[in-house]
């Protein structure tokens, strides 16, 4: 089974082919890939078609789906924090912000599964304009959700995951971590000069581009740190809101539109 699609509402993508290993991202609902190897006890190695991101998932998470449905894009986006559908009559909830790949609005079949949508799916509208309001809005659908290593739903996730799946509701590919991030789009001279939905990077000791947040305006950024959260940012970086120590050295900030 070359390629398949996501069936549960979040499926783990991790290291190496065992429950016990580092969960490095997350695969949402809907989400095609392709298969590149299998392993005992059920575990295949897949490629995710969306970022590229390679890692080890349960086949059971999965339906092996033809070449012509992998390759369809994605034509609508659950907008509620969570929405229902049926798969074969068996009711389930999905995160905001899992893409469809369907030609109808109703219901679509994805090998062998019949998925029907309780709750209507919003149609992708790229116009090629970007709507700031609109990735701030997505946004704020992350507001208080607890930091997850490898996370990418508003049920957990990372700093990376958030700015990726925020971004990709508008249209705009990033790739999956902080550091490959920062090697897309084009670098904003200044934090005066910053304007709702560019990404900021910043760095460690090391000078290792660890984290990233979308700035509001060129004084708040929108990230997530122990909890998808707003906090204060200056040229130096960003304070913590509640206890008012700096938390992150300001590395660059890129515009991707």
């Amino acid at each position: 089974m070359p390629y398949a699609i996501v069936i549960v509402p979040v499926a783990p993508l991790r290291s190496t082919a065992s429950h016990k290993s580092e969960m490095i991202s997350q695969l949402l609902w809907g989400a095609g890939v392709e298969i590149v190897e299998t392993a005992a006890d059920g575990w295949v190695k897949v490629t995710n078609q969306y970022d590229g991101y390679s890692g080890w998932a349960t086949a059971a998470h999965l339906e092996p789906v033809e070449e012509e449905l992998y390759l369809a894009p994605a034509t609508a986006y659950f907008p509620g924090w969570i929405n229902r559908v049926t798969m074969n009559g068996r009711l389930m909830l999905v995160p905001f912000g899992c893409l469809v790949k369907a030609n109808s609005d109703t219901s679509t079949q994805w090998g062998n599964i019949t998925v029907k949508f309780e709750d209507k799916p919003l149609p992708l509208t790229h116009t090629g304009v970007t709507d700031t309001e609109a990735i701030k809005g997505a946004a704020m659908q992350f507001l208080n959700t607890g930091y997850l290593w490898g996370g990418v739903s508003v049920f957990g996730v990372d700093c990376s995951g958030f700015t990726q799946n925020v971004f990709k509701l508008s249209g705009i590919p990033l790739l999956r971590d902080a550091y490959q991030q920062a090697t897309q789009g084009h670098i904003v001279d200044f934090l005066q000069e910053a304007r709702l939905g560019d990404l900021a990077f910043f760095d460690n000791e090391e000078g290792r581009i660890t984290h990233v947040g979308i700035l509001l305006n060129d004084h708040e950024i929108i990230h997530s740190s122990g909890k998808v959260r707003i906090d204060p940012i200056d040229n130096e970086g960003i304070i913590n809101a509640d206890s008012g120590l700096r938390t992150h050295h300001l590395r660059i900030i890129k515009r991707y539109f």
